[in-house]
């Protein structure tokens, strides 16, 4: 069954993002990477619409990552995804992370959209400031150029709000989601406003598993347990948590670690060794974490962890920490001898 036809899950799932978020429209996809797709042509198709086919460029920030698609990779616009797949797709842009000066000058009469994570997950767990988010929503307004968000990662809960565009209080045009959405099941949609999806006319997008009946299914279950307010309390609660250990390991354990970085469940720990180091480590541990940019320890628990899961996983960290700082002080030692 493709969205050639009306499946009633779908209508009753987009009813409900629409009600919990600023959406008018909503389409179904599999995955986060056909969602970032589907957003870039999006905003194209905005533009053209309306007859200015000059705006067809996507700025996006340094450290992004927004799929693995030729398209996202582009969006991603960083070498180490890029290689073998060459030749890079036109029509993108990367301007230097935090730098509002260098985004704003960049804009011109061929921007469509700035795309952004509110965390960059890849990119070593940086959390955008809602302030700067604030002033690319002013930037896009001033130029008539839409706001996109990548919320592949950070949305349906992990941030501790249902999307972590909510805590800086702007309304985007188009948001991207999957992952958290499914609860595990393949799904994804893309969020838009009205002036945005109406340009999307019937013929111009489709996806034949895109938004079928089982993923309709979980999804609206998802929606109902994480988007409570009681639900996500407790994943602000366990956010607390879990940033306050990692702080506390960066103190005592200085050798290993020197920073936090992240929001919500989504919490970065920046590493003194390389970091798949300590990765291969705590898989000594028994515990699974994933490497990020910038020598970053990524720890994304599922939302409904426990505050005895968090303290097992820390006390594990904690393990390797010292293990870190004990090979550390042997090494210096041994050169110190050496050198005597």
């Amino acid at each position: 069954m493709s969205n050639l036809y009306t499946v009633e899950g779908q209508e009753q799932v987009a009813k409900r993002l629409c009600e919990l978020t600023f959406a008018d429209r909503v389409f179904f996809c599999n995955s986060g990477t056909e969602a970032v797709e589907l957003a870039i042509k999006a905003a194209r198709r905005y533009h053209h619409s309306r007859g200015d086919i000059s705006r067809n460029q996507i700025i996006t920030l340094e450290g992004g990552f927004h799929g693995r698609t030729l398209g996202a990779l582009a969006a991603t616009g960083r070498d180490e995804y890029l290689k073998g797949f060459e030749p890079r797709n036109p029509g993108f842009l990367q301007v230097p992370f935090g730098d509002f000066e260098e985004l704003e000058s960049a804009v011109s009469e061929q921007t469509a959209g700035i795309l952004l994570e509110p965390v960059q997950g890849e990119g070593g767990v940086r959390t955008i400031p809602c302030s700067y988010i604030r002033r690319v929503r002013e930037l896009c307004d001033r130029h008539n150029v839409l706001m996109l968000l990548d919320e592949v990662q950070t949305g349906i809960g992990r941030t501790g709000r249902l999307f972590g565009y909510e805590e800086s209080g702007v309304v985007p045009d188009i948001v991207a989601v999957a992952k958290g959405l499914g609860g595990g099941f393949p799904v994804g949609a893309v969020l838009a406003t009205e002036s945005v999806g109406i340009a999307m006319q019937p013929g111009s997008h489709g996806s034949t598993f895109g938004g079928n009946p089982l993923a309709m299914s979980v999804a609206k279950v998802v929606l109902d347990i994480v988007s409570a307010p009681a639900f996500l309390e407790r994943v602000r609660m366990a956010s607390i948590r879990l940033r306050k250990q990692a702080e506390l390991l960066v103190s005592m354990y200085s050798l290993a670690f020197d920073g936090v970085t992240g929001a919500g469940l989504l919490v970065g720990l920046r590493c003194i060794p390389p970091v798949r180091e300590v990765v291969n480590m705590l898989y000594e541990q028994k515990l699974l974490c994933v490497p990020a940019g910038n020598n970053v320890l990524r720890l994304v628990p599922p939302l409904t962890v426990s505050d005895d899961e968090i303290d097992d996983a820390m006390r594990k960290i904690a393990r390797v920490g010292k293990a870190i700082c004990d090979m550390s002080v042997k090494r210096r030692k041994s050169l110190t001898d050496a050198a005597v």
